[in-house]
């Protein structure tokens, strides 16, 4: 009788144990792997500069704390210099033509060059998208087009709205 309480009790306090590892096991591993589908934060053109002056822009805390992150923003895609290229502007409003300045100093506040991981079919120019890519800021220089950017996105890609 004694032999059947301890067998019992053993059974018992084993799956009891099992489910306990199996529960700390699993907790170990969510927080382990990032959830997919996780939110990327959100980056809007106004939020670009924390000042905008005669004396140029100045870049936000935000995009700065940001930068080498992956972000997402949503706007319009400017019509592209040259239907190969792989990258675009990314406009606050729908443009007609590429905003493109010939130097930094005159680099509008709300435009972003998106630099694709791979082409992309590009879409007309009045129809808004959702862009994600690794946010970076600084003037630059584009090797191959000699465009100079303020902000960037890289290994970027796109989805229409």
């Amino acid at each position: 009788m004694i032999m059947a309480y301890l067998n019992q009790s053993w059974r018992f306090s084993g799956s009891l144990y099992r489910s306990l590892f199996s529960s700390m096991l699993l907790a170990f591993f969510l927080w382990l792997v990032p959830a997919q589908g996780q939110a990327l934060p959100s980056l809007t053109f106004d939020r670009f500069y924390s000042h905008v002056g005669v004396l140029g822009l100045t870049f936000s805390d935000e995009v700065k704390k940001l930068a080498g992150s992956e972000v997402e923003i949503k706007g319009f895609m400017a019509p592209p210099l040259k239907a190969e290229s792989q990258f675009f502007v990314l406009t606050k409003m729908p443009m007609a033509i590429c905003p493109f300045c010939s130097s930094d100093a005159d680099w509008p506040e709300d435009i972003l060059v998106i630099y694709l991981s791979e082409r992309q079919t590009f879409v007309q120019n009045n129809s808004m998208i959702r862009v994600k890519g690794t946010l970076e800021y600084g003037s630059w220089r584009d090797p191959e087009t000699g465009f100079i950017s303020q902000l960037r996105l890289r290994n970027a890609e796109f989805s229409s709205l």
